[in-house]
């Protein structure tokens, strides 16, 4: 199989081939300081963009085509990304902010597989997408969410859910500040396609505000990684994705 087929991500052969979207159209606001007028995803990380991280996981663990769902900036991002070797690379552009949510929805017409990945492009986790995969489906589940451990709450939200893996709710950071260890969205997810039965009628909405906690009485899944998880989000942060500061 080439794989450059309707669908695109191939693991160990339990499975077939499955899509990766990754959004990329965040303005960066917190990062003009640091990055200037340039997209986020292409912050200079050890001389290479952010985005390259999430592209080398992919690639490694079998990805053969991946959505980058592009916005502010998306001709710095697109023209970088126009020949990847070993995957195919197709864009969905908005041309107005749609929030993470929006940008989704907006790409769902490229997505074939039933099933398919979904990461923030500002955050790298190095989680096992099998595994993800296959929890995913166990659980007969509309979404699954990669979590790890941080030690902060206050930083990251937490996620809290049964010991079935159940979600039972999300704690946003502006509202919980929990003094101890929680497990915080890691920005990777697994969705059905039958999500988009279940989105917001509007064009722009989040994710994480707007659709995950009304696909909590659904049947809403964590999935617990070992690996921790880097974003960008702020000054301090890449500092220390450039290993200028202590983690």
């Amino acid at each position: 199989m080439d794989g450059y087929g309707p669908s695109a991500f191939e693991g160990d052969g339990e499975f077939e081939l499955i899509d990766a979207v990754i959004l990329c159209g965040g303005l960066g606001t917190r990062l003009r300081s640091v990055i200037g007028e340039h997209a986020k995803v292409m912050a200079q990380v050890n001389g290479r963009p952010f985005l390259d991280r999430i592209m080398d996981q992919l690639r490694g663990q079998g990805a053969r085509r991946v959505i980058l769902c592009t916005g502010y900036q998306a001709q710095e991002i697109e023209a970088y990304y126009q020949a990847n070797p070993g995957m195919a690379v197709l864009f969905s552009r908005e041309t107005t902010p749609l929030g993470t949510g929006g940008a989704l929805q907006l790409a769902s017409g490229l997505i074939a597989s039933d099933d398919f990945f979904v990461f923030n492009g500002d955050s790298f986790c190095p989680a096992d997408l099998d595994a993800l995969l296959s929890f995913h489906r166990q659980k007969n589940s509309l979404g699954t969410l990669a979590v790890s451990r941080v030690d902060n709450g206050a930083d990251f939200g937490a996620v809290i859910f049964d010991a079935a893996q159940r979600i039972l709710a999300f704690h946003e950071k502006s509202a919980f500040a929990p003094a101890g260890p929680v497990f915080a969205n890691a920005g990777i997810y697994c969705f059905s396609k039958k999500i988009f039965v279940l989105t917001p009628q509007r064009e722009k909405f989040s994710l994480e505000y707007d659709l995950f906690p009304q696909l909590v009485a659904q049947g809403l899944y964590a999935f617990v990684t070992e690996s921790s998880f880097h974003d960008i989000g702020t000054p301090e942060r890449i500092a220390r994705a450039r290993g200028e500061g202590n983690r």
